[in-house]
């Protein structure tokens, strides 16, 4: 028991005043004159043991009395020993996709946030953040609506996240209680392995479960195959318990082109297949209906026009293996001597060859630099009699490349670098027993580019990045067989098809990526992406014949976004979310044993309350008091 008013209790010395007269009695005997004896019989003889214990009584009665009073006024109470100390909470809410789970009808989400509002108090201030949003220093009132309207969010925030945010919210007092309140369904990727905590903070998780763990989701859409007037689209379902057959329908904008069913057949993942045709643009949505989440039901992808890349091959020797690899379906390929060059078309340009020139003139090296500076892209294949000064002229602009020398020996091109973007999705596995191309001669170069390609004693045979790309050797039949090895075809292929980032099917958001849109932009003018009437501006650079956009954080909602330059629609972009969340798996509640867990909201509550909560006793000792007075009056009067 504690009091409010602890200096009052001195006042419990003044009970000796009261004991003293009763014990001493204090008193003189007052004389009463009378003249007949005979009134000596009205007297009542009261016996020795009577008169002493309505005198201790009496005493008892009395000290009670001005205890009780005593006590109530020094006002006692019963609480915890932090009862008094200053609090502060501040609260989680996991907004993440994987909170649409439901539980008895109601979503994870929404269920949290009505317990939040029912079972805080209305004026008290705390701070609140989500995934998304954060409320510094707030009450219940100011933040009711947004709770209500909350969204959900593609980010998740591991718990070691959540913590650190958590930290930076509280004030830098040392004397304050500090309450983390986390409310979550800990997913299994929000877990850590170690969870970093401050001892003067109290960490409190209410783990939320839903009603069913079955979900089933659009992983992927893909070209599985194309002819000369259609295209197979195939889409991946994924599903994370045995599913049964799902209903896929496919819109193109608003409009229903095809219905089928995924059959799992039992198991977790199913593929189904769309026929479109071949030269249409196409803004299409994949949709499916189950019981788990809503976020992953709906799958973006779009088919625009597409730009044929433009490849311009300078060459004063045969080029058909270019022909053959950049076709006519994908590229428009022009091939020209040296000496009839038209430096204004190189600009037009997305690619340019330089194959087996012996000499770089001056002017050529020029328009080369002004179309890599550009964004061009840009191949080089030297001949075995070249003149090293003019290339060296022109290759020591990039990666500070440089020819040393001519070696005139058998050398085999034995390593690939599977990590380098130009082979990314080119091999299934990496590739070890292949036939090995061989050279007879190559030239001894030194750079920082990335190897692609490298012979058996490490040294390049092909090398660059970002669209400059240099061969060690000449490639003529009499010098090498690579034209003839597999390698051939996906390594020029690449170096063309990524000359111009075309737009993919789709992008996922929080990813970065680049596309190259065929126009150019005037000084004032920019390129801006638009859905629903709301626009915004990616990061892009312009170059002669092209913009490049580039995306990392916008946008943040998925759907089919517009491309457009002023009024002018120039095609369209989809993004989805990551289907990270599809997978309904959660934290093994003994992982987090360690801290302070809670089976719902309201009982959390609850406690957190009882914990500060006060228990007054100065209204007892009143009644006691009271009671100790009446009991004195009863002494007096009945007991004689």
């Amino acid at each position: 028991m504690q009091f409010k008013y602890p200096d009052l209790l001195w006042a419990l010395f003044l009970l000796l005043v009261p004991l003293f007269i009763h014990l001493f009695q204090l008193r003189r005997f007052k004389k009463t004159p009378f003249t007949n004896v005979a009134l000596l019989q009205k007297v009542k003889i009261e016996s020795k043991k009577a008169r002493n214990l309505k005198k201790w009584l009496l005493l008892c009665t009395r000290l009670l009395l001005f205890t009780a009073i005593i006590i109530a006024f020094a006002q006692p109470y019963f609480t915890n020993k932090d009862a008094f100390k200053k609090r502060e909470t501040v609260i989680y809410i996991d907004n993440s996709f994987s909170m649409q789970a439901l539980k008895n009808g109601t979503s994870l989400l929404e269920s949290a946030v009505q317990e939040v509002i029912k079972n805080s108090d209305k004026e008290k201030e705390f701070s609140l953040f989500t995934n998304t949003d954060t409320y510094k220093d707030v009450v219940l009132k100011e933040i009711q609506n947004n709770l209500l309207s909350l969204e959900y969010s593609s980010n998740q925030l591991n718990i070691n996240e959540v913590l650190l945010k958590a930290n930076t919210l509280f004030s830098t007092s040392k004397n304050s209680i500090k309450d983390i309140i986390v409310l979550s369904d800990f997913q299994q990727r929000t877990e850590t392995t170690t969870i970093d905590t401050l001892k003067t903070t109290n960490l409190h998780f209410v783990k939320l479960s839903p009603d069913t763990f079955t979900n089933t989701s659009i992983d992927s859409v893909y070209i599985s195959k194309t002819d000369a007037t259609n295209i197979e689209l195939s889409a991946k379902l994924s599903a994370n318990n045995i599913a049964e057959n799902t209903p896929v329908a496919l819109y193109n904008n608003d409009t229903l082109i095809a219905k089928t069913s995924a059959n799992f057949n039992g198991t977790k993942s199913a593929l189904v297949y769309f026929t479109l045709p071949k030269n249409s643009a196409i803004n299409g949505k994949i949709e499916l209906v189950d019981a788990g989440l809503k976020y992953d039901n709906n799958f973006f992808f779009n088919i625009n026009k597409r730009e044929k890349i433009k490849v311009l091959t300078i060459s004063n020797a045969d080029n058909t293996f270019i022909n053959r690899i950049f076709t006519e379906d994908e590229f428009v390929t022009t091939s020209t001597k040296l000496n009839q060059v038209n430096y204004s078309s190189i600009n037009d340009q997305s690619l340019i060859v330089l194959n087996e020139i012996n000499s770089i003139p001056e002017s050529l090296k020029n328009a080369l630099i002004s179309f890599a500076n550009n964004g061009g892209s840009l191949v080089i294949i030297p001949s075995k009699d070249i003149n090293i000064n003019s290339y060296n002229s022109l290759l020591s602009n990039y990666f500070s490349t440089s020819i040393k020398g001519f070696i005139q020996r058998e050398n085999k091109v034995t390593s690939i670098n599977f990590s380098h973007p130009l082979y990314q999705n080119v091999f299934q596995k990496r590739v070890t027993n292949f036939q090995y191309p061989t050279v007879n001669s190559y030239f001894k170069i030194k750079s920082t580019a990335p190897s692609l390609l490298s012979y058996q004693d490490n040294t390049p045979f092909l090398l660059g990045a970002n669209g400059i790309y240099l061969f060690t050797s000449s490639l003529l039949k009499e010098n090498s067989n690579f034209k003839g090895s597999p390698l051939i075809v996906p390594t020029l292929y690449n170096m063309g098809y990524n000359s111009f980032s075309i737009p993919k099917l789709y992008t996922i958001l929080g990813t970065s990526s680049k596309i190259d849109i065929a126009t150019s932009l005037d000084k004032d003018l920019i390129l801006k992406i638009e859905k629903n009437g709301k626009e915004f501006i990616p990061l892009q650079q312009s170059f002669t014949t092209k913009t490049t956009l580039s995306f990392t954080n916008n946008p943040d909602k998925d759907g089919i976004y517009t491309i457009k330059k002023g009024d002018l629609k120039l095609g369209a972009l989809s993004f989805n979310y990551d289907r990270k969340e599809s997978n309904l798996t959660y934290i093994n509640s003994n992982s987090i044993a360690k801290l302070k867990q809670n089976n719902s909201i309201s009982q959390l509550f609850r406690d957190l309350e009882n914990n500060q909560k006060v228990s007054e006793l100065w209204k007892w000792f009143a009644i006691f008091a009271l009671f100790f007075l009446v009991l004195e009056v009863l002494i007096q009067k009945y007991l004689k």
